[in-house]
């Protein structure tokens, strides 16, 4: 664990569009970084992938191309010009080439990005880490460890080492020295503290260059940053003498870790959750988008849940009943359908939040709101439920993970199930050690599952996966409020967790080589979709 995860930075967010956190939102972060080393300046890149890592089969389909593209041109990960990055690139004049080779990657999504222009040429080598989460290791040859969240400035100098002193004792952030291909001075701070910074060096030995790289995180870190507790074991202790929720928790944690009040905490999570039930009603309008496999099934359900027929009684009254040709259970169904919606807007280039991430993106929202609306509850429950599960999040992603190439779908659906468990008993108003042992039973019903996605679209079995995730969240929390026993507690199954997910093979984990991704109908569906596409822009 590099920081204290944010519930804002790690679980609940990005904001964003395309199929998938960690290659659309991750790359196009690594992609901002690039953009501001360089000054805003690029003419070419050349980015290589290993051949034993994701990215080699999945960059152009799951949209890590897309997101890092549109990071180099300055973008949003929102941005509505994100579906036709390929066109905007080539405006740009910068002049792209993918290699698939060897590098030396330790980790399945590794960025290895040179960049260009005709005064200088830098190197960045960065990790995409799960739920749009990144980490630069490398800047210019020599390790650094990076996550975007600091305000960063580069001093280029072949003299840094002689002012590295006087650069520290300005006291304005973390500074280090580095010397790989070019020797330069690192200091993360503050925005403040940066210009600072910035009026100062300009009293020293002039340097080569200065470079000024904006955090790309919502919430910032800061020097010597503190949590109250990063374990279940620690927040029940914390809680003793307290009797908290755990939604009153999570913004206990959150306002801590982000140095923001516990108000601007519920404020923030409120305009989240303003963003899924736009997504998800937007959903259940219908969604187009030529280069996918799935229509709207969120319509077809909607209907025939909706369906009704009309009787004439025999006092010529007319009655209208349902024709119920589902199975009743109004919340579980809601839930589905809420789901399947925002499921449909991520795979039509809508604009989604990743919980906690893109490709599990229907699971945790479609559960909160689904049972909310259909209960009559309120917005500010929501608000609260959707502040729990990101606290469980919280213990994931600090313990395991939430990346499908490193756990398979076992961390993306597996975990949005954990957190919409919790986030459903807190909803019915449930007990903290309730809220613990519904996310503990879902997390417990997810260990093993693979990443197999269908022609990397990431729809098939996606959507099959995040209904089956609300429906196990759903059916844990009434677990829960029910006492069943966890057996396991919470903290014992995520470190469990990431020992499964250790162990699941290569192929499994969001590869394309393995499961349903090589059946005979998957690469029909592959090929017909390859064949459909037509673009400017060669990727490899």
């Amino acid at each position: 664990m590099k920081t204290f995860p944010s519930i804002f930075n790690d679980v609940i967010g990005p904001v964003m569009r395309g199929p998938s956190s960690s290659h659309c939102a991750a790359a196009l972060r690594i992609g901002r970084i690039c953009r501001d080393l360089m000054n805003n300046h690029i003419e070419e890149v050349y980015i290589e992938f290993d051949p034993n890592g994701s990215l080699a089969t999945t960059h152009s389909g799951q949209g890590s191309d897309m997101g890092l593209f549109g990071g180099l041109l300055g973008w949003e990960a929102d941005d509505e010009r994100l579906k036709d990055y390929e066109m905007h690139i080539n405006n740009a004049g910068i002049k792209i080439k993918i290699d698939i080779h060897p590098i030396g990657a330790t980790h399945p999504n590794t960025y290895k990005i040179t960049l260009k222009n005709k005064t200088e040429t830098h190197q960045v080598i960065g990790l995409s880490t799960g739920g749009g989460m990144i980490e630069i290791i490398e800047i210019d040859q020599s390790p650094v460890s990076l996550m975007g969240d600091f305000n960063l400035t580069l001093i280029y100098s072949d003299s840094a080492p002689d002012f590295m002193e006087s650069v520290s004792k300005m006291n304005l952030g973390e500074v280090s020295l580095h010397s790989g291909a070019h020797k330069f001075i690192l200091v993360q701070s503050n925005a403040s503290q940066q210009q600072q910074l910035l009026e100062q060096v300009n009293t020293l030995q002039t340097p080569t260059k200065i470079r000024t790289l904006d955090p790309v995180l919502p919430i910032k870190s800061r020097k010597n940053l503190s949590v109250p507790f990063i374990t279940v074991e620690q927040l029940l202790e914390y809680n003793k003498d307290k009797n908290m929720n755990l939604w009153e928790l999570a913004a206990d944690y959150e306002s801590q870790r982000g140095n923001i009040t516990k108000e601007e905490v519920i404020e923030k999570m409120g305009r989240i959750v303003d963003i899924m039930e736009n997504s998800i009603h937007l959903g259940l309008k219908g969604t187009h988008y030529k280069d996918r496999i799935l229509g709207s099934q969120s319509l077809n359900f909607k209907k025939n849940k909706e369906e009704k027929m009309r009787l004439k009684p025999v006092n010529d009254k007319i009655v209208v009943k349902p024709i119920e040709k589902l199975i009743p259970g109004d919340v579980l169904n809601n839930s589905i359908m809420f789901t399947s919606s925002m499921m449909e807007i991520k795979s039509s280039m809508g604009v989604i939040v990743a919980a906690p991430t893109a490709g599990s993106c229907g699971a945790l929202p479609g559960t909160i709101i689904g049972t909310a609306t259909t209960l009559g509850l309120s917005r500010e429950q929501m608000v609260q439920a959707m502040l729990a599960a990101g606290l469980i999040g919280v213990f994931i992603t600090a313990h395991a993970t939430f990346s499908a190439e490193v756990g398979g779908c076992m961390g993306e659906c597996g975990s949005a199930s954990g957190m919409a468990a919790a986030g459903v008993v807190v909803l019915k108003n449930g007990s903290l050690s309730q809220s613990l042992a519904a996310a503990s039973m879902a997390l417990q019903s997810s260990l093993g599952l693979i990443c197999d996605t269908v022609a990397d679209r990431v729809e098939a079995p996606c959507l099959n996966r995040n209904v089956m995730a609300s429906s196990t969240a759903i059916s844990c929390a009434n677990m829960a409020l029910s006492d069943y026993d966890q057996v396991i507690p919470l903290d014992e199954v995520i470190e469990t967790m990431k020992r499964v997910g250790d162990a699941i093979p290569h192929t499994l984990r969001c590869t394309g080589l393995g499961g349903l991704a090589i059946t005979k109908t998957a690469k029909k569906i592959e090929a017909a979709l390859q064949g459909n596409k037509s673009t400017s822009y060669k990727s490899c």
